[in-house]
């Protein structure tokens, strides 16, 4: 019997050796985690940079300059060359660069499973369980669920069921785990559901997608030399279906001519160098360590588009294309009640401010979303302020970026190391991240110290609810009383400031961890707004009540 068990032994380590981890497994069953590099057309440079010469100036400076010819990542050129009139074909996708970026390629392209999809905010065990009632009537409440990476921005934004009426959905829902090309998980049903929103738009898609980027003018203004404009639907659709196919890519973030860090979101560059807002506005001293560089590409003799090169590397700017409150969509100035449309500016705009002085600044530029369904305040509708938040926080102030915690440095087995590209939260890295600055602790007791912080901001961010409910309650018995509009304004100009110094924080993604100071603070004056906008509806009310 003892040579059994032997031999059962013998066959179960030679299983185990060949085992191989989940993620491991997926680049081995999927070809899109095996990028090849297309055949290099080969041309002479030098002609190319005749034309283009903002290219040949990044280009012959940087780490690409005789590594990668123009042929790597264009083709077509010598038909181009033969006739200006046919343009080369550009490859954009993330995939050209993981042909040699094959590590950062194929974490940016593995799911995290253990990261939940389709998770309403909305709900009784999430970040905003009144969120429909607080928000109503504005299509966020048709669905609002937490982000998953990169991978699946573009999926992710094209099925949510505020965004195109429904009309978007994955073929079944075995597709939820796939990503790469647009079309091949997601179909046109061609029919739109109940309970859905049209409020998608171009503007929205340039942070989703890098395809847009050749095509695409500066904040999306019309422009002859393209058809693409800021637009709602039917022109966000015609986009979606015709122009983009993949996930925000590399050159999001790291200019292929130069090999610098970059960024390309118009409405970043236009905050920071047109508005000489700075790249850290809280921070003078910062603002002028790191800048910006704006180079305009001209189409036609006229300025097309922009990019911005960074005096050096920091993740913080290059995360703030997509991760902070900006305005993307149509809405109304609320002094005169005029609408402001897509042929606006502002509808590609970032306020580039804190949660303290965001009311101020749309009060400036004359912008508001919405109004409550309820109150009628003119209310904003934040959306994803990770970077404003992390200003001035402790970890920002100590250097540590958006990429410390989320993109760590990790090693390749026993090799080289190289950037993890996955884009996860810290909690699924542990080692990698809170451990790495604070050795004393281990990886348990370093999440036992996020789960604190943020369980303590929740507890605030539901009572900063709770007070937000109970103003919209007494405005309803105020109004039925007939209580005047004078005191109705004034309950309303609190309910605008205790409805941005909440809602920045459901619309924020950690909770509070990333700054927990102003967090506090920040939800602490939204409950006292909501308080004395409760206190002078209730003080008329009384009023009313005892003239009867």
């Amino acid at each position: 019997m003892l040579w059994k068990l032997w031999i059962c032994l013998f066959f179960g380590w030679i299983a185990l050796s060949l085992t191989v981890s989940p993620a491991q497994a997926q680049k081995e069953k999927s070809p899109s985690l095996k990028p090849e590099a297309a055949p290099a057309e080969k041309i002479d440079e030098e002609i190319c940079f005749g034309c283009h010469s903002e290219i040949e100036s990044l280009k012959t400076k940087g780490k690409h300059a005789k590594a990668v010819p123009c042929g790597d990542c264009h083709s077509n050129l010598k038909a181009h060359l033969e006739d200006t009139g046919k343009n080369p074909v550009t490859r954009l996708g993330p995939e050209n660069c993981g042909a040699c970026h094959q590590e950062q390629y194929q974490t940016y392209m593995t799911a995290n499973l253990k990261s939940r999809a389709k998770l309403e905010k909305s709900t009784t065990t999430s970040r905003s369980p009144t969120f429909d009632k607080l928000m109503a009537p504005h299509p966020f409440t048709r669905e609002h669920a937490e982000p998953r990476s990169h991978a699946f921005m573009l999926i992710d934004y094209l099925i949510v069921d505020r965004a195109y009426g429904g009309r978007f959905q994955l073929k079944d829902w075995t597709y939820i785990d796939k990503k790469g090309k647009l079309w091949d998980v997601v179909a046109d049903k061609g029919k739109e559901l109940p309970q859905t929103a049209k409020a998608g738009n171009t503007v929205c898609m340039t942070c989703k997608t890098s395809d847009h980027v050749l095509k695409w003018s500066y904040l999306g203004d019309p422009n002859p030399a393209t058809h693409l404009k800021r637009g709602l639907n039917p022109e966000a659709v015609e986009m979606a279906r015709n122009h983009v196919q993949r996930p925000m890519g590399c050159i999001h973030c790291h200019d292929p001519h130069a090999g610098k860090p970059r960024v390309i979101r118009d409405a970043l560059i236009e905050a920071v160098v047109d508005r000489g807002g700075g790249t850290y506005p809280y921070d003078p001293k910062k603002s002028k360590e790191i800048t910006v560089e704006k180079i305009i590409f001209k189409r036609d003799g006229k300025d097309f588009r922009a990019i911005g090169i960074l005096s050096k590397p920091d993740s913080n700017l290059m995360c703030a294309q997509c991760h902070v409150e900006y305005n993307c969509n149509p809405g109304f100035n609320p002094q005169t009640g005029a609408a402001i449309g897509m042929d606006n500016r502002l509808t590609n705009y970032f306020p580039w401010v804190n949660a303290f002085d965001l009311q101020k600044r749309y009060e400036r530029v004359g912008f508001k979303d919405f109004r409550h369904a309820v109150t009628g305040a003119a209310l904003t509708k934040i959306q994803h302020p990770e970077v404003e938040t992390n200003w001035g926080s402790k970890h920002e102030r100590a250097g540590v970026e958006c990429k410390d915690c989320h993109m760590p440095r990790v090693k390749l087995g026993k090799g080289k190391e190289y950037t993890f590209h996955g884009q996860r939260s810290a909690r699924y890295m542990l080692k990698d991240t809170c451990v790495r600055c604070h050795p004393e602790w281990t990886a348990e007791e370093a999440e036992y110290q996020v789960d604190a912080i943020q369980n303590y901001v929740r507890g605030k961010m539901r009572k900063a609810e709770f007070w937000l409910g109970e103003l919209i309650n007494t405005f309803i018995r105020a109004k039925d009383l007939g209580v005047g509009e004078e005191i109705l304004k004034k309950a309303r100009n609190e309910h605008d400031r205790a409805h941005i110094l909440w809602e920045w924080w459901t619309a924020e993604n950690s909770d509070g961890f990333h700054n927990p100071q102003a967090a506090r603070q920040s939800l602490t004056e939204s409950i006292i707004a909501s308080q004395k906008g409760v206190e002078i509806l209730n003080k008329a009310i009384g009023q009313k009540t005892a003239a009867k």
